[in-house]
């Protein structure tokens, strides 16, 4: 698979840094084609462009990576699928529901795969503490735990700027929701509260999300505190926790009850990338497909509405 990366952004130098044996990064743009050039000398990549519509009239890729901020995602999205491309796009995809519709729609038309990057979920330990909690390791399962922060005081990132779609739930807030409803399925009815900053932004998201069977999922997401991420699966009998659920390469351990489970180190971003390849080949169903994007932006969705209004909001 030929990939072309689609921004110089940051989040991109984890992507090269997973790059799989049948995965080649063959183009980068930029909308400044110096940067763009200097960037592909860097990092080996051969062929660079001064704008994303030149990017997608490369034949020589197959697939790009979105890694614009979240309010362009949709956008480029769907020219990128205009264009034949596949797509491996940011997350998280988009707040609107109807916008995950229209692009899975639209990529499914043209046969195309598009996949969300929610690289956590390619690790083998998400799949190990699901297994865990669905074989009864915890007993019923009753309360879904999620935590996401770190500092952000930059004004001018563009995290913080909201006509981008910036804040604290798109930003990190997104891993709670996705690791949630990883474990409790989809949710009835949510309920949010977002402390807003000085850019309009939430800096500060907190939320609720009901699940059938009486299961509850509680969330924070934030940019004032301190940095940390967890997830806790508690059941009637114990807790599973993952110590780092998000960002693997911080360190942490898988626990039930206190005791570690085994499971084996590996890039998820390779992991990613291997599964798209496979997916765009025929060889494999893309891990994170239309069911599981549409059903994450319509949750994130919900809970801005829920926010807004002060009331719970159902999906």
């Amino acid at each position: 698979m030929r990939l072309g990366l689609m921004s110089t952004a940051n989040i991109n130098r984890a992507l090269l840094g997973g790059r799989p044996d049948d995965v080649e990064i063959a183009a980068v743009a930029s909308r400044d084609a110096a940067k763009a050039q200097a960037y592909a000398a860097e990092h080996g990549i051969s062929r660079a462009h001064g704008s994303y519509e030149e990017l997608l009239r490369d034949d020589e890729i197959d697939a790009v990576y979105i890694s614009l901020p979240n309010g362009m995602h949709h956008e480029w999205t769907m020219k990128s699928i205009e264009a034949g491309k596949h797509v491996l796009v940011e997350k998280p995809y988009s707040r609107r529901g109807a916008e995950a519709e229209e692009a899975w729609e639209a990529a499914e038309r043209a046969g195309l795969v598009v996949m969300e990057a929610f690289m956590w979920r390619h690790h083998p330990q998400a799949a190990r503490a699901r297994e865990l909690v669905e074989s009864g390791a915890i007993g019923r399962l009753r309360e879904i735990r999620t935590t996401f922060s770190f500092p952000l005081f930059d004004h001018d990132n563009v995290r913080m700027v909201a006509d981008l779609d910036g804040g604290a739930l798109m930003d990190v807030g997104c891993y709670c929701v996705s690791g949630a409803r990883f474990f409790g399925g989809e949710p009835e009815r949510v309920f949010g509260e977002q402390v807003r900053g000085p850019t309009g932004v939430d800096v500060d998201f907190y939320g609720i999300m009901r699940f059938r069977n009486d299961v509850v999922g509680v969330f924070d997401a934030s940019f004032t505190l301190p940095q940390r991420q967890r997830l806790e699966a508690v059941g009637e009998d114990a807790t599973l926790v993952l110590e780092a659920p998000w960002r693997s390469d911080w360190g942490g351990r898988l626990l039930v009850d206190g005791g570690e489970v085994e499971v084996p180190e590996t890039n998820p971003y390779e992991r990613e990338l291997s599964n798209l390849a496979a997916a765009i080949a025929g060889e494999a169903e893309p891990l994170l497909g239309r069911d599981d994007a549409v059903a994450q932006a319509r949750v994130i969705e919900a809970l801005y509405r829920s926010a807004a209004s002060g009331e719970a909001a159902p999906i």
